[in-house]
């Protein structure tokens, strides 16, 4: 995805404030399976998906609990970092060799006071964050795997076609085995 079309799903900025956000993005690569932000640490950046898949999951004992995934267009962002400047909670682990839009808080935070479209845009990119949160929030809460799974197929069938099961099951808060049984209830 371009940074254009990118930037502009957020909120559409006047062409000067749009030049202005572009300015302090950089392009920026790493191989699948970097570990992009890890728990316990600030993160500086906030990232944009131009290219690839990632997820953001949080270790336990037994296993990693993966709580989300990303994919082209999608914002990676440590809330708690960005908002707080914080310590992250989550690890976020490139699932494919991914291409990125790279921006810094200090720069943004820089375009907030400068420029209230720029502000405005923020403002928009935290509300659409905290509303998809919610809405994965609630499913987990409300609707049952194999609901959760169905709704996985209906609306992002990239992701169950490029993510390994083992990821989609920890996702859907299932063990693999009863994932299997819901892909076969449902073939």
């Amino acid at each position: 995805m371009t940074l254009t079309s990118i930037l502009n799903s957020t909120f559409i900025l006047p062409e000067n404030s749009f030049e202005r956000l572009s300015a302090v993005v950089r392009e920026v690569s790493f191989p699948k399976n970097h570990i992009l932000f890890k728990a316990g640490k600030k993160e500086s950046h906030l990232y944009f998906i131009k290219q690839g898949m990632v997820r953001a999951y949080a270790p336990t004992e037994e296993h990693d609990v993966t709580f989300w995934f990303g994919m082209e267009g999608d914002p990676v962002i440590s809330m708690n970092s960005y908002t707080n400047d914080q310590e992250g909670y989550e690890d976020i682990e490139l699932l494919e060799s991914c291409v990125l839009y790279q921006l810094s808080h200090v720069d943004l935070r820089k375009l907030y006071e400068e420029d209230i479209y720029v502000a405005n845009w923020g403002r928009k990119l935290a509300e659409q964050e905290l509303v998809k949160t919610e809405q994965r929030y609630i499913a987990r809460q409300f609707r049952t795997a194999t609901e959760r799974y169905i709704d996985l197929i209906n609306n992002q069938r990239q992701l169950v076609q490029r993510v390994q099961l083992g990821y989609i099951a920890s996702y859907l808060g299932i063990s693999q085995v009863s994932l299997s049984r819901i892909r076969a209830e449902i073939k």
